[in-house]
């Protein structure tokens, strides 16, 4: 019965390709290029991981692409790096709660386990000021991001605000020495 479906499957998969290579060579790049399969299934739900260190944070960027913006946390020599992200109603300040407030559809809190200073010394690494944008930090055009704020550092943690579009999908990836934060454009794949 197995061997049936199996066959069964591979013919309907095969007249799908034969019935799409009818289509006109000047009409198959056209569709081609207006369609965009974006990833799917990344969730607004909370999002973290623990890792221990004290290397501080050292630049925050961001970026457009087709389908999410994006935002990194530098790291430099962090390796891999602890992270807590979620969806708030309003963001506050770790350590005094006081509240920050931050543009956009639905606010992003993100934490990473990286000062803003160097532990030794307490010299700041980087310069954000507290309830104000990131600096260096331009999110105009981005189609999610709508207001970025620092939220500063306590107990070795880093805290920002993010304002977005919306109650959008959003993934976290480790990568060497950097933290990335994507959010989805929308809910849907196209």
């Amino acid at each position: 019965m197995r061997r049936t479906g199996a066959a069964l499957a591979a013919l309907a998969l095969a007249g799908a390709v034969l019935g799409a290579g009818s289509t006109t060579a000047a009409a198959a790049p056209e569709t081609a290029s207006r369609v965009t399969v974006c990833p799917t299934g990344w969730g607004s739900g909370t999002k973290g991981a623990v890792a221990a260190g004290a290397v501080p944070l050292e630049n925050i960027r961001t970026g457009r692409h087709t389908c999410f913006d994006r935002l990194v946390f530098a790291v430099p020599g962090g390796g891999a790096i602890g992270y807590y992200v979620r969806y708030v109603d309003r963001l506050h300040q770790a350590g005094s709660g006081n509240h920050i407030p931050v543009g956009g559809g639905a606010v992003l809190e993100v934490r990473v386990a990286a000062p803003s200073y160097a532990p030794e010394s307490g010299a700041p690494t980087y310069p954000g000021r507290v309830a104000r944008p990131l600096p260096g930090v331009d999110i105009g055009g981005y189609n999610t991001f709508r207001d970025t704020r620092f939220a500063g550092s306590f107990e070795g943690e880093t805290q920002i605000g993010l304002g977005v579009r919306a109650r959008l999908p959003f993934r976290v990836t480790q990568l060497p020495d950097r933290l990335v934060v994507d959010v989805a454009h929308s809910w849907t794949s196209r």
